[in-house]
């Protein structure tokens, strides 16, 4: 006889910040009936998969870390990528999860079950979990993007893009194309130049950089803040609200936005001596409206005799280069992409089908919304972390997702104590906070005039918040029952909306 599977109370998909984050807050609340479904063969996710020359956090560290297991061990105020991959395995094995996560299990569907108000998960190797709680925490920058530019297939140099980093090929000598100079490449282009023959960067817009001014600590620092943790904490305090006040840079026309230009600019200036390559460096849009970046050692970089910046739009991939769109060839070994991530794939490509076998696909279109990235209406027991319009560009996100985790593991809680209840928001509250929402951000840069991966192809921005993380934590605080058509929190068992 086949036994039906486990009915856990929650299903997590992602063993990232998000996911990792999630279980351990469940651990903490007393609640150990879950599972951890990660695709991958390690946890770690972004801090897994971008082992990229240079990966470091742009976000102080201090403020990188969840309050209750502060990373008293940092190294410095911006961590590389091997001790944030090493801060979440710490997590994990400080609140026990190991035993909870199944690695090698990539979700391809979710289905909920109404008759017995349960979600059924389903892998591919065609394993099958129930849980009362279904919990996606694959983030929003899991699914690199990489451009289909004509011409790729023929190419026959070595591609890869910079989340995946082929660390099999040695560029010295080589000559070194970066197609992108966002986030990631600012990252990897000082290492890059210091290796390759040649070096060029292809740049679509310029953007705005900030120092990061990186600070070192010594171990009597560190040996400090493990004994007195309430200076680590005291020094989290100062960064949180420093970035906090930093919200009003990125709203239109006020004081705050005019003086980070004026830093930026300024950064720029000193660094970069060439006002032919100062003014194409220069970006043309509004303070914000693209993430502000944090680098010490871009700027140089491009002003090394080896290294070359190219604004021409590329027009096609030949079997040896790129040609850009002024007819110009240029000769490449190694194409790396440093082109972002699908930041709006919330799913990650599975099929998530809710009420009435509506796919979460259908539900969202190109615009996809949730309320207070948490719920969306019609997908009971599902509660989203790092879900859309919860993005930051001025503070740590690692705080909102504390957040998030805290309404999660309340609301699973409940689902234990009333196996009955089904939680789904209401329509109409989804569609009047995503009103409130789209009106806020009009307030701001996130919605001005650029290109940027916080917005839809229609330009709706999808991924942002629209003010402060001490605002989004009140307001979560605030969420009534009746949002989710419930006359309490503790309603009686089997009610359902």
């Amino acid at each position: 006889m086949i036994s039906s599977p486990t009915v856990h109370d929650a299903i997590i998909v992602g063993a990232g910040y998000g996911g990792l984050g999630a279980g351990a807050q469940l651990q903490r609340a007393g609640i150990s009936d879950f599972v951890i479904l990660e695709r991958a063969d390690r946890i770690g996710g972004v801090w897994r998969d971008n082992t990229y020359p240079g990966a470091a956090c742009d976000t102080q560290s201090i403020i990188y870390c969840y309050t209750y297991f502060p990373h008293l061990s940092v190294t410095r105020m911006f961590s590389e990528q091997p001790e944030l991959l090493g801060y979440l395995e710490a997590l994990a094995a400080e609140y026990d999860l190991t035993g909870r996560i199944r690695l090698g299990s990539e979700v391809t569907a979710a289905t909920w079950l109404e008759d017995r108000g349960l979600w059924e998960v389903t892998t591919a190797a065609g394993e099958t979990h129930l849980g009362r709680a279904f919990v996606p925490a694959w983030g929003q920058l899991g699914v690199p993007f990489i451009p289909d530019f004509p011409g790729m297939a023929d190419f026959t140099g070595t591609m890869f893009h910079s989340a995946h980093w082929d660390h099999d090929v040695d560029l010295a000598g080589l000559r070194v194309a970066s197609i992108g100079n966002a986030a990631s490449a600012v990252q990897y282009v000082p290492e890059v130049a210091e290796e390759a023959g040649r070096l060029t960067v292809f740049q679509r817009s310029a953007n705005y950089l900030l120092p990061r001014n990186q600070e070192v600590f010594d171990e009597e620092r560190r040996r400090g803040f493990q004994a007195d943790p309430a200076v680590f904490e005291a020094l989290r305090t100062e960064i949180h609200t420093m970035r906090e006040n930093g919200f009003q840079r990125v709203r239109h026309a006020t004081s705050e936005q005019a003086t980070g230009v004026a830093e930026a600019r300024a950064h720029l200036e000193n660094q970069v001596r060439d006002p032919a390559l100062r003014e194409k460096l220069t970006p043309d849009y509004e303070f914000g409206c693209k993430r502000i970046l944090r680098t010490d050692d871009y700027y140089p970089a491009l002003m090394r005799d080896n290294v070359e910046l190219v604004t021409e739009g590329i027009a096609e991939f030949t079997p040896t280069g790129i040609r850009t769109v002024d007819g110009e060839v240029r000769e490449f070994d190694v194409v790396v992409f440093g082109t972002g991530f699908k930041s709006q794939a919330f799913h990650a490509g599975m099929r998530i089908t809710g009420r009435a076998g509506v796919s979460l696909d259908e539900r969202w279109g190109d615009a996809p919304e949730a309320f207070f990235g948490l719920s969306v209406d019609g997908f009971p027991n599902m509660f989203l972390v790092y879900g859309p319009n919860t993005n930051l560009n001025h503070n740590s996100i690692v705080t909102m997702m504390e957040v998030q985790h805290e309404f999660i593991v309340a609301a699973v809680q409940r689902l234990r104590e009333h196996p009955g209840l089904v939680i789904d928001v209401r329509p109409d509250v989804v569609a009047a906070h995503n009103d409130e929402v789209q009106a806020e951000l009009a307030n701001s840069a996130y919605s001005s005039d650029c290109s940027s991966w916080y917005k839809n192809a229609a330009g709706r921005v999808v991924n942002n918040w629209h003010g402060t993380v001490e605002e989004y934590r009140t307001a979560v605080a605030a969420i009534s029952p009746a949002d989710y058509g419930l006359a309490s929190w503790e309603p009686e068992v089997g009610a359902a909306v």
